[in-house]
């Protein structure tokens, strides 16, 4: 009997380059090796690249810091007249600390205006302190006497001071031209004095035309080139009623512009029939008696509320409009807390516009260590929309060392309405 033995088969291994085999060449598979290196390097480089840039401005942020602290304790006049910022800085951590910065600055006032007007209260509230103005406008005036045509052309401003290494200027001219009307009566302002020293009676000023330039970026000596121009209806012998008042500042984007200096062109002492060029060095900006405003105030302690009534506007009326209006905007800061504003009602001017209305405010704290009151008068057209026009500004109230004159009439006559003119200016 044969006896059969099965034997395993030895199994033939397969063909590893079979089983992977690809159907590229193999340049297309280096070419592959190489483009998945190169990402892998660059991924690689943008990581250290973020990771470096990390540490830097965490370093810049601090140091930032310490700076703002060190400037605020000694230096506060030179953040008052570098504080306002326009330009873009070059980083986000500088954008930022700038940003912290006038924020701050702008809390400390105590005429902190609110938000709802940031340009014409903004305009209000500039520098009272500043002790010199750097800088000169050159300019040129004609007064066309068969048309009655007055040209001002703005060319350049000379010799402006950089505000700082981290901002730079973004300078631009705002024109007015001013008309002297009839003498103020009723109001308190300071009193004013001639060349001789003798007092003057204070003057009601009217705006006839507004114009502004161009904003040139980034220039201590900005070159302009705007030609302005209106017809007026005065004679040429009333010319001297006129002045023209220019004023540089530096934009800002929340419309809270710097004036830098003014220029005051009296337009009657010069002899203007042919195009005159002048040179005239920036002035410390003043403002101008515009109008008269007859307010009233009471205080109710036991509710803790605050009546302002605005009785009476007098203005200046240089040319008549039937459809001419007049609002007024009322705003209260509290011990660095504002409120909320109010509006009066529009009423169609005239010589001396009548309101009589009574705002209440609510005032939050007590005792009342500061308070700040702020009128703003506005003109605008009832038949027609159009963009309001601001015609002045008012502000009383009581500070930490002092109080206002009608603020202190109105202590002393608890739940007692008391009336004062006072001035508004622009």
């Amino acid at each position: 009997m044969v006896t059969l033995m099965d034997y395993p088969v030895p199994l033939r291994p397969l063909s590893a380059a079979g089983e992977l085999k690809m159907p590229f060449s193999d340049t297309v598979k280096y070419c592959i090796l190489g483009i998945s290196v190169t990402l892998l390097l660059l991924a690689l480089g943008i990581l250290a690249w973020q990771a470096f840039r990390c540490c830097t401005q965490t370093h810049t942020t601090y140091t930032r810091q310490d700076t703002v602290n060190r400037d605020q304790l000694y230096s506060d006049e030179k953040l008052t007249a570098t504080g306002k910022y326009s330009g873009a800085p070059s980083t986000k951590v500088e954008d930022v600390s700038t940003e912290v910065h006038r924020l701050s600055r702008c809390l400390s006032q105590a005429s902190l205006p609110s938000s709802g007007s940031s340009q014409a209260e903004g305009d209000f509230g500039q520098q009272a302190n500043i002790k010199k103005v750097d800088g000169s406008l050159r300019f040129s005036v004609y007064y066309d006497q068969l048309q009655s045509r007055l040209v001002v052309t703005v060319l350049q401003v000379e010799g402006l001071l950089e505000p700082s290494e981290t901002c730079s200027l973004q300078p631009f001219v705002k024109l007015r031209l001013m008309w002297a009307g009839s003498v103020g009566v009723g109001v308190e302002v300071e009193s004013c004095k001639d060349k001789e020293g003798e007092e003057m009676s204070p003057v009601l000023w009217t705006v006839l035309q507004e114009w502004r330039t161009r904003v040139v970026k980034g220039s201590c000596n900005p070159l302009f080139g705007d030609q302005f121009s209106c017809i007026l209806q005065q004679d040429k012998d009333e010319l001297h009623h006129i002045n023209l008042r220019m004023e540089v500042r530096d934009f800002d984007k929340f419309s809270r512009h710097t004036v830098l200096g003014e220029v005051r062109v009296p337009l009657g002492q010069l002899n203007i029939s042919y195009p005159l060029e002048l040179q005239e060095d920036l002035q410390i900006p003043q403002k101008d008696l515009v109008g008269e405003v007859l307010l009233s105030l009471k205080f109710l302690p036991t509710s803790q509320r605050l009546e302002v009534g605005l009785l009476k506007v007098r203005t200046v009326l240089t040319e008549i409009y039937s459809d001419a209006a007049l609002y007024a905007r009322i705003s209260v800061q509290c011990n660095q807390c504002r409120l909320r504003y109010q509006k009066t009602s529009v009423v169609a001017r005239c010589l001396v516009t009548v309101f009589n209305e009574v705002l209440m405010f609510s005032l939050p704290e007590f005792p009342l260590e500061q308070c700040k009151i702020m009128v703003s008068v506005y003109e605008t057209r009832i038949t027609r929309k159009s963009t309001k026009h601001l015609m002045g500004q008012l502000t009383l109230g009581k500070e930490k060392s002092s109080e206002d004159k009608h603020w202190n009439l109105m202590m002393r006559s608890v739940r007692q309405p008391i009336a004062k003119w006072h001035g508004l200016l622009i």
